[in-house]
This record gives structure tokens, C-alpha cells and sequence, in this order.
């Protein structure tokens, strides 16, 4: 995961499109744990989740690279340990939300993530973003609003608090992205998603106890840490080498379409009209905005 520098912009998108579509597949894979689980286990959710993420990266670490990435992990410094407190309060906080209000309402404020991005990307790095990206950002989050709108909770008792809590997703996600970017080509960021697993474990543990979780439980929950946590963020670090800030957080709510597409088809959850609606919203909000990017990018090409 060493070859961001030579990555084009199409094949960077890939890369996105790829790591959304496995952060997707938490809403249907917890359906299919236990419903004790399910009702009473959020916490120890949690933390099996961001446990295995932690040994997925921590192998890949000691296996691809002979130990390198760990010695790499003490020579991240901060900004490393910044990188590794956002991910810990991305791994958290999401479900800490879904504790206290709805899946709606958690999704829609997750859906400010491409505007906060893109206005911490212009303060601390001078990125310029073009009223196409503006465009397609304020379209994405009208959609999202559109498809979660008549599930949306009031906004009293827990579900402030909630959504208090939830916008914590987003704000972690743009630091993390502009820290990325503000030192990709200094630090090796990758021991960082290995560090926020840990914290976020450590952080659920007490929490989580005592355990309720059967062995079932703990493989689907082994399969969410290291193929629904661990990799997309392994490769988001990669991809956020190449696309500005505000592009990656853009095509991060593919998870919000394709995670509604999962759980119509592996668990039964048949999507109403707002919710095609929205969803082709988003998805067209995002596909223009990237095409209009690569033939900018093809012209450059040319004309250098």
C-alpha cells in the first residue's frame, strides 16, 4: 500500500468506491447477530469491531512489511497520534449515537462530512474548491436528508444528545483527512488505523462487560473488524495521498447508498420512495462531480 504516488485519479476512485462498499456491509452483518446482542450489546459491538480491526492491521504490519510498519507507527510522531485519536472517536462515536437516536437521524448529520471537509481543507491547507464540488456537495446532502426525512426523530431528550454526539463522526473524519493530507508525504499513516482500533477498544472495554456475545457473534464481528473496518481504512489512507479532502468525504456517502442496498437484499429492508429518491440524488450528485474531475484531469494530461 506503498504506491499512492503513482496513482491516477480514476484509479483512486476505485480505490474509494472499493473501501465504501465494505464500510457498507455493517447494517446487514449486525442483523444477523444475536438480538440480545443486537438490543443490549452496542458497546461490545464496538469493541470486538475495533479489536479485530486493530489485529488485522497490526498483521498486516508485521507480515507485508517484516515489522517495518510498526517501527514506522513510532515514527509517525503527532500528527500519527492525532490521526489515531480521530479514528478511535470515528470508531466510537458512531455507535455511542446510535445508543441514544435513530439510524435516521445519525445518517443525516453524518451527511455534513463532505462540507466540513471541504471548509477545514480551505482554512488549514488553501485547498480551492470549485462551485461543481460545492454543488455536488450541498446535492448529496439534500439527498441523504431527502431519504431519511420522514424517519427523522424530533430533536428532544436523547436524540439531541444523539445527534450532539454523532456530528463528532464527521468533525474527526475531516481532521483526519487534512492531517493525512497535510503530511502524506512525511508519514507513513497506516500504524494510525492500528492505533485508533486500540484505543477504541480500550475505550469500550469497560463498558462492554460483562460480555454477552456468543461465538457466533464474535466471527461475524471478526469479519466486520478486519474486512469492514480494518481494510477500507487502510485504504482510505492510501486514497487520501492522491484526492483532496473534500472528494474523499464526497464519495464516503456511497456507504450510505450501498448500506441501503445491502440491507434490502441480505436483510429484508425494502427501501420506500424516499429513499430511491434520495439515493439517486446522491449517486447522481457524485458521478457527475467525478466525471467532470477526470476529463479535467485528462485535459491536463494533454495539454502537459
Amino acid at each position: 500500500m506503498n504506491s499512492a504516488a503513482a496513482m491516477t485519479h480514476r484509479r483512486a476512485v476505485g480505490v474509494m468506491v472499493c473501501a465504501t462498499l465494505l464500510w457498507s456491509i455493517a447494517g446487514v452483518v449486525t442483523r444477523h447477530l444475536s438480538p440480545e446482542l443486537q438490543r443490549v450489546g452496542r458497546f461490545e459491538i464496538t469493541f470486538w469491531r475495533s479489536l479485530f480491526a486493530a489485529v488485522f492491521v497490526a498483521g498486516y504490519l508485521l507480515f507485508s512489511r517484516q515489522g517495518g510498519g510498526l517501527r514506522a507507527a513510532a515514527a509517525s510522531g503527532w500528527s500519527g497520534v492525532l490521526s489515531g485519536l480521530c479514528w478511535a472517536t470515528m470508531y466510537s462515536a458512531f455507535m455511542l449515537a446510535l445508543t441514544l437516536t435513530t439510524t435516521a437521524n445519525t445518517l443525516v448529520v453524518l451527511s455534513v462530512g463532505p462540507l466540513v471537509a471541504a471548509l477545514l481543507a480551505r482554512l488549514v491547507l488553501g485547498t480551492r474548491i470549485g462551485l461543481r464540488t460545492w454543488t455536488a456537495i450541498v446535492a448529496a446532502m439534500i439527498g441523504i436528508g431527502w431519504m431519511f426525512v420522514h424517519d427523522a426523530a424530533g430533536l428532544g431528550g436523547s436524540h439531541l444528545a444523539g445527534m450532539l454526539i454523532a456530528f463528532a463522526v464527521p468533525l474527526a473524519a475531516a481532521v483526519n483527512l487534512v492531517t493525512l493530507q497535510r503530511t502524506r508525504k512525511r508519514v507513513d499513516f497506516i500504524p494510525s488505523v492500528f492505533l485508533g482500533g486500540t484505543l477504541s477498544a480500550l475505550a469500550m472495554l469497560p463498558l462492554a462487560l460483562p460480555f454477552q456475545s456468543e461465538l457466533r457473534d464474535v466471527t461475524l464481528l471478526a469479519l466486520l473488524g478486519f474486512f469492514q473496518l480494518g481494510l477500507p481504512c487502510m485504504f482510505l489512507v492510501v486514497v487520501a495521498r492522491r484526492l483532496p479532502a473534500h472528494e474523499v468525504a464526497l464519495l464516503a456517502l456511497l456507504e450510505v447508498v450501498f448500506g441501503t442496498l445491502w440491507a434490502w437484499l441480505g436483510a429484508g429492508e425494502t427501501p420506500t420512495s424516499a429513499t430511491l429518491i434520495g439515493g439517486a440524488v446522491v449517486l447522481a450528485a457524485l458521478v457527475l462531480n467525478e466525471v467532470a474531475a477526470t476529463r479535467r484531469e485528462a485535459g491536463s494530461n494533454v495539454a502537459a
